[in-house]
């Protein structure tokens, strides 16, 4: 990887991003964690979460992480708390499938155009799915234990 690349795949907004991570709080009281680890890199995601109604409404995350895997906890915990399970694994197939050079997923979800960079760098795509990834693990957990 060149300078140039390294420059281009964490830009100032990615950077940003990484440094403003929300819900890092525990939970007092969550119905479910999980963990998630992206074998290549070691980054791994960590969520307990609160439901209610089907829908999520406490979350928090803690995140080891690249920059790329930070700032996608970033972007996705800004938008996690109303979403129910079928938002959350929509929203990571089409992550995943923008990875990929499909489109950027749909609002609340479309700051992930920031990491469209990442595309051309495969070993750092299951970093950037941890997050969605780690909570579609605890909604399981949430699921199984309901």
């Amino acid at each position: 990887m060149s300078d140039a690349d390294l420059f281009k795949l964490y830009s100032q907004r990615i950077l940003a991003l990484a440094a403003d991570i929300p819900f890092t709080e525990p939970l007092a009281a969550p119905d479910a964690s999980a963990r998630k680890r992206a074998p290549l890199c070691g980054s791994t995601v960590a969520v307990s979460l609160t439901l209610q109604d089907g829908r999520i409404t406490g979350y928090s995350q803690q995140v080891h992480a690249c920059a790329l895997g930070q700032a996608s906890a970033a972007i996705f915990g800004a938008a996690v708390i109303g979403r129910t399970p079928d938002e959350v694994a929509a929203l990571r197939d089409a992550l995943a499938a923008m990875l990929k050079g499909g489109p950027v997923p749909a609002a609340p979800f479309g700051d992930y155009e920031v990491l469209q960079a990442a595309r051309d760098y495969p070993n750092r795509h299951a970093s950037i799915l941890l997050a969605p990834e780690a909570t579609l693990a605890a909604l399981d957990a949430a699921a199984s234990a309901a």
